[in-house]
């Protein structure tokens, strides 16, 4: 039976995508322990946000938009970006997506919608706002989402976006993907609404817009709350900040280290960094991805054997990617400046 007025097709579109996306972050992690060197630099994973990032994806329209933080790599998934073309860019290969010169914090696919990310915190809060502003320029009934953790709203340009969106009426929704912990700092250390048992959705109220806080393991749920924001915003009623609570499974950075010096934390880092053992297995317990398949199966959405087709066809898929990317060659060095402008 259809969930919550989901089609069955939908529905196996999200999970397929959750299972992708799961994949694609397991691979990029086991790169650096199969592959030392080939990625440089940190890379930021969304392992357990994939309810989120899915469930939000699915309320767009074709034409709609949207930023995101370095923690990247699940939307463009999503949105039908090449993987082979996402995998080459994290190891910095000329048949990357953006040609090698992002790397994982840095992935832009305009053609589907995904306009760019950076490892500045916050920055693409203002760049959704001047895009959905263009948009309202123009006439387009388009809409823009602009994904951001909660750290990002301790910038002044996450007020001041705020502020002058919800002014303008523009059509942008503001997604905080609130994983719980900023970097290493649980998130009731460092926001006081956070510590009184407020959402952090509350902060909407500041800027006269709707704040919802949403379960972000659950697509079916984040798909309802971010389909209603999206119509809002569509239909000229101005913007709404959605608060998504999500946990993040692996460490803020992902596993760094030189080859043949051993990690600091013992089996997973997560674990060892966020300091409570009882807290990350509960959460492993409530992984969004074996979760949602779980729910489908006993709906009758699935079958196992389907369930296990999706997961093994994006094991194989992922793995294409893997090869790609380390059969890739790396730009030439004279190509370095190709892409500076003064």
């Amino acid at each position: 039976m259809p969930d919550n007025g989901l089609s069955k097709e939908r529905l196996t579109w999200m999970y397929t995508q959750m299972a992708r996306i799961r994949e694609f972050e397991e691979r990029v992690k086991r790169t650096f322990e199969e592959h030392p060197g080939v990625i440089r630099g940190h890379t930021h994973l969304a392992d357990g946000a994939e309810a989120s990032i899915v469930g939000s994806l699915a309320a767009l329209g074709p034409d709609d938009q949207l930023t995101a933080t370095y923690r990247c790599h699940g939307y463009p998934l999503a949105l039908g970006t090449d993987p082979k073309a996402l995998m080459a860019e994290i190891y910095g290969k000329e048949t990357g997506i953006c040609k090698g010169y992002g790397g994982s914090m840095h992935l832009t696919d305009v053609g589907r919608g995904f306009l760019g990310t950076s490892g500045i915190v916050g920055q693409g809060i203002p760049h959704a706002a001047g895009v959905a502003w263009a948009a309202q320029i123009r006439g387009k009934n388009q809409v823009v989402l602009s994904f951001f953790g909660d750290g990002a709203t301790k910038q002044g340009a996450f007020h001041e976006t705020l502020n002058i969106a919800s002014l303008w009426k523009l059509p942008v929704v503001f997604v905080m993907e609130n994983n719980n912990y900023q970097a290493y700092t649980p998130v009731e250390q460092e926001d006081a609404n956070a510590a009184a048992g407020e959402p952090l959705a509350v902060k909407a109220k500041a800027h006269s817009m709707p704040g919802v806080t949403v379960d972000g393991g659950d697509p079916v749920a984040v798909h309802q709350t971010m389909h209603a924001a999206v119509e809002r915003a569509r239909s000229g009623d101005g913007p709404t900040l959605v608060e998504s609570r999500v946990y993040r499974l692996s460490a803020h950075g992902n596993i760094i280290a030189p080859p043949g010096v051993p990690l600091h934390y013992p089996e997973h880092e997560a674990v060892a960094i966020f300091g409570n053992v009882e807290e990350y297995e509960a959460a492993k317990r409530g992984d969004p991805v074996p979760r949602f398949r779980a729910r489908l199966v006993t709906d009758g959405v699935l079958s196992a054997e389907d369930a296990d087709a999706i997961a093994e066809a994006a094991r194989k898929e992922m793995q294409e990617a893997v090869d790609f990317g380390l059969s890739s060659s790396f730009p030439a060095p004279e190509k370095a400046v190709d892409y500076v402008y003064a």
